[in-house]
C-alpha cells in the first residue's frame, strides 16, 4: 500500500501525517508512506485545498485534518477494495 500526504508541510499536514502513521501502526500493515511537498506534483491530484491523503493513487480526503479514526476507515476500505 502507497500512501501519500499532499501538503506544503504545515501544521494540518504534520497533524495528517502524525494520525496516518498511527493509523498505520495500529493496523500493523506495511504501508510505505510519503509526504509530496511539491506544487507541482500536489497539482497532479484533483485537489483544491490541502491537506491531501492519496491512498494507492486515489484521494481519499482534503482540506481536512482526517481523525485517526477516519484514516483507519479509508485504509481498510482500500485494503478490502484491492
Amino acid at each position: 500500500m502507497k500512501i501519500k500526504i499532499l501538503g506544503t508541510g504545515c501544521s494540518k499536514c504534520q497533524a495528517m501525517e502524525k494520525n496516518v502513521k498511527d493509523a498505520v501502526k495500529d493496523l500493523d500493515i506495511e504501508a510505505e508512506i510519503d509526504h509530496v511537498r511539491e506544487i507541482q506534483k500536489i497539482m497532479e491530484y484533483p485537489i483544491l485545498t490541502t491537506p491531501g491523503l492519496v491512498i494507492d493513487e486515489k484521494l481519499v480526503c482534503s482540506g481536512k485534518v482526517p481523525t485517526k479514526a477516519e484514516v483507519t476507515t479509508f485504509i481498510t476500505t482500500a485494503l478490502v477494495n484491492e
